[in-house]
């Protein structure tokens, strides 16, 4: 089995940050007001690109979304209480970390490295077709990873995300710490904290 994680709301504490700067942008740019939970609950779009780009209501120069990368670098962000020592765990048993967000690569670097997190395999929203809960990030993983989607462990705290782990046939994992974590989205186990997905290994 081949851990895969999310990264917003289960390896990184960003359920306050990354919302804030969509809507610092937005306002930045002159968009109409938006709350955090607007930009929640248009995380399923796709990459920070096209989030912004619904948000402000029309398409979004490359100027417009470093204005967004701006907010995320000064932002002060961390992993959850636990991440790292799992993640190190993981690699003294020689397994690699992995890593599928929804989120652009750029904003997955900027906030991994901001958080401290190192990963050895990034997949971002743009480097995939279809957005969760597709399972074709997962797909690319296992390909990169050299193993069968079947065998990946997909941990998640978003419906979308334990979605996508079923899409490939592979173990839908819910990080019941996360922001999105809903007890009523089917998963095929759930997580009281990271370092439970260590179980998963066997």
């Amino acid at each position: 089995m081949q851990l895969v994680w999310d990264m917003d709301g289960t390896l990184l504490d960003s359920g306050v940050v990354v919302p804030a700067a969509y809507v610092a942008t937005v306002r930045e740019l002159g968009g109409p007001p938006v709350t955090p939970a607007q930009v929640v609950a248009r995380y399923s779009l796709g990459t920070s690109e096209m989030i912004l780009a619904d948000l402000l209501g029309r398409d979004v120069a490359a100027a417009a979304a470093d204005i967004y990368y701006r907010q995320l670098a000064a932002a002060d962000i961390g992993p959850y209480p636990g991440v790292a020592d799992v993640l190190a765990a993981l690699r003294r048993r020689g397994h690699p970390v992995a890593v599928f967000t929804g989120a652009s690569s750029r904003a997955a670097q900027i906030l991994l490295a901001s958080a401290g997190v190192a990963a050895d395999l990034v997949i971002g929203g743009d480097q995939v077709q279809r957005p969760k809960p597709a399972g074709d990030g997962l797909l690319l993983a296992a390909s990169s990873l050299g193993v069968p989607a079947s065998s990946l462990a997909y941990v998640g705290d978003a419906p979308n995300d334990l979605k996508a782990a079923r899409a490939v046939g592979g173990v839908s994992a819910a990080a019941a710490w996360g922001h999105q974590y809903d007890p009523a989205e089917p998963a095929d186990v759930t997580l009281a904290t990271p370092a439970a997905a260590l179980d998963l290994l066997g």
